[in-house]
C-alpha cells in the first residue's frame, strides 16, 4: 500500500438534518475537504445494518447495507421522494447526536415512498441487483420482515416452523409480505446505487475507501436464521479475556463459526464475503483478525473467566480467499492478546497491522512506539474503541505520562492531539489514520463507543463546518511535511 494518510470517520457520523450522517452532499464535501488536505484515505466502520445497541459491529446482515444512511434529498433530486414527505419531521434535537430511536420510528416509511414512486422506474437495473445479490438478499429481506411480523423479537422466539424454516411456512409468509419483502430489497437496490456514485466521486479525487467488517455477525441476524449450519451448536459465543480495553474481559455473544463445515465446503461463505466487500471497498480492515487464528471461547450462560482459546482455521482460510483473490488489500486488526502464533499467522497472510498511539507509553519497549514499526503497519492515534486523545491525555497516569513526555517532548493539553498527530505522520507505517475527533482535537464527549458499556455508543456526529479551512490547512502542511501527500507513490 502506497505511503499516505487518512481520516477515520463514519458514515453516521456526517452532519446531516435528518438525524444521522448519509452518503448525501456532506459525504460529497467530506471529500472535497480529503482532497484539499491532501489525504489519500477515507476509514469508516462496518456499514451493515445495525440491531439492538446500534453497533456496527453487530449487524443483522453480513452481506446488507444499513438504510439509514440513504440520503433524502438525493431520492428528491431523482424524483422518487418529495421534499414534503420527511422536511417536517423531527429527526433529533442534537446535531452532535444520533436519535437511533426517531430514525428507527421514521425512516422506513419514507424509503416505501421512495419504493413506490421508483420500482417502475428502475425495473431492469433492479431486477439485475436481485439477482447479482440472490445469495443473500432474499434471506434478509423476508428476515426483516419476519422481525417486525413477530414484533421484534429474537428470531428465536419467532413461531417455531418460521424459526425451522418449514418450507410450508415460509411460503406461506412470502407470499403474505410479498410487497414488504420487495420493499426491503429495493431500499438495499437504493443505498448500492448512492455508494458507487459516492465512491466513484471519492476514487475521482484520489481518495480510496476503506471498509470495515466484522469477524462475527450478531446471535439475532439472517445469516443465523436462514443457515444455522455455519455455526456452532452448542451455544457457545464469542468474546475476550480481560484486555486494555476491559480488565474483566468482554462478553461478546456472538455465535462462534463451525470451521469444520466452512473447512468442508471450501470457506465459501467467507469467500463470498470477501469478494462482496472488496467490491464496495477499496481496501478492507478485518476486525479481530487474530480470531482467525485462534478464537475466545466462552461456553453457553459463562462468562469470560471461564473462557478458553480455540484454535482457529489460519492461513487454509486466506489461502482459499487469496485464490479467489489474488493479493487482496486487506488491513488486520490484530489489536489484543498476541502471542508468537498469532504473530506468524500474521506474518504468514502479509497484511498490515495496526499500530495504536495510546497503547505506546504503558511500557518502555512497547511495539507500539513508533521506533519500532514496520513499513507495513496502519498508524492510528486511537481507534472507534478508544477515547480521544484529549480525554486520554487528560485520564492517564503520571508514569504514563512521563513516558510520554520523555518520547515526545513536554506538552500540555493544548497541544497533545497535534503532537500525536505529527508522530504518527512522521512515523515509517504506510499508511496513518487520525480519527475525526483527534483532527477536530475534541474531548470525551465526542468518543464513539466504549467496549465494555453495552448501550448509549455509537451516536457521536461532526457539526456543520467543523471541518474548517484552518483545520484542512494545518492537515494538509503536517501531510506535506511528513511525504504522505496523494502524489507520493
Amino acid at each position: 500500500m502506497k505511503r499516505g494518510s487518512g481520516i477515520l470517520l463514519h458514515i453516521s457520523s456526517l452532519p446531516s438534518p435528518y438525524g444521522i450522517g448519509t452518503l448525501g452532499k456532506a459525504a460529497y464535501d467530506f471529500v472535497d475537504s480529503l482532497s484539499a488536505a491532501k489525504q489519500s484515505y477515507w476509514q469508516v466502520l462496518p456499514c451493515t445494518p445495525t440491531g439492538y445497541a446500534d453497533s456496527p459491529y453487530s449487524g443483522t446482515s453480513a452481506f446488507a447495507y444499513n438504510p439509514y444512511f440513504i440520503d433524502f434529498d438525493f431520492l428528491a433530486e431523482e424524483g422518487l421522494l418529495k421534499k414534503g414527505d420527511y422536511a417536517h419531521l423531527n429527526f433529533g434535537e442534537d446535531e452532535t447526536c444520533v436519535d437511533y430511536e426517531a430514525l428507527f420510528h421514521l425512516k422506513n416509511d419514507i424509503l416505501e415512498k421512495a419504493y413506490q414512486s421508483g420500482v417502475e422506474r428502475y425495473p431492469h437495473e433492479f431486477a439485475a441487483f436481485k439477482f447479482e445479490n440472490s445469495s443473500w438478499l432474499f434471506d434478509y429481506a423476508l428476515f426483516v420482515v419476519l422481525k417486525k411480523h413477530f414484533h421484534y423479537l429474537p428470531f428465536r422466539e419467532w413461531d417455531k416452523c418460521i424459526v425451522e424454516r418449514e418450507p410450508a411456512a415460509i411460503m406461506e409468509m412470502t407470499q403474505k409480505y410479498e410487497r414488504e419483502i420487495e420493499i426491503v430489497q429495493f431500499t438495499q437496490f437504493l443505498y448500492e446505487r448512492q455508494w458507487f456514485a459516492l465512491k466513484a466521486y471519492a476514487n475521482g479525487k484520489g481518495i480510496q475507501l476503506i471498509g470495515d467488517i466484522p469477524i462475527y455477525v450478531s446471535p439475532d441476524s439472517a445469516e443465523t436464521w436462514a443457515h444455522p449450519e455455519y455455526f456452532v451448536k452448542d451455544g457457545s459465543v464469542a468474546g475476550t479475556p480481560p484486555d486494555y480495553f476491559c480488565g474483566e474481559g468482554q462478553l461478546w455473544g456472538n455465535p462462534l463459526y463451525d470451521w469444520n463445515y466452512m473447512r468442508a465446503h471450501g470457506y465459501e461463505w467467507w469467500v463470498r464475503r470477501m469478494q462482496r466487500s472488496l467490491h464496495l471497498y477499496d481496501i478492507l480492515r478485518i476486525d479481530h483478525f487474530r480470531g482467525f487464528e485462534a478464537y475466545f471461547k466462552i461456553p453457553k450462560g459463562g462468562m469470560p473467566k471461564d473462557g478458553q482459546w480455540v484454535k482457529g482455521p489460519g492461513g487454509e482460510l486466506f489461502d482459499a480467499i487469496k485464490t479467489a483473490l489474488p493479493m487482496p488489500p486487506i488491513i488486520a486488526e490484530d489489536l489484543g492478546a498476541i502471542d508468537d502464533n498469532v504473530k506468524g499467522f500474521l506474518d504468514y497472510c502479509g497484511f498490515p497491522g495496526l499500530k495504536v498511539l495510546q497503547f505506546a507509553f504503558d511500557e518502555q519497549d512497547s511495539f507500539y512506539l513508533p521506533h519500532n514499526y514496520p513499513r507495513n503497519s496502519v498508524v492510528y492515534t486511537g481507534t472507534h474503541d478508544n477515547d480521544t486523545t484529549l480525554h486520554w491525555f487528560q485520564t492517564i497516569g503520571p508514569e504514563t505520562k512521563r513516558f510520554l513526555e520523555d518520547y515526545i517532548g513536554k506538552t500540555a493539553e493544548t497541544d497533545i492531539t497535534g503532537k500525536l498527530i505529527r508522530l504518527a505522520m512522521m512515523s515509517v507505517a504506510d499508511i496513518s489514520i487520525i480519527p475525526m475527533q483527534d483532527v477536530l482535537g475534541l474531548g470525551g464527549e465526542a468518543r464513539m463507543n466504549y467496549p465494555s458499556k453495552a448501550l448509549g455508543n455509537w451516536k457521536w456526529r461532526m457539526k456543520k463546518d467543523a471541518f474548517s479551512r484552518e483545520r484542512i490547512e494545518w492537515l494538509r502542511t503536517e501531510t506535506e511535511v511528513y511525504g504522505r501527500t496523494q502524489e507520493k507513490g
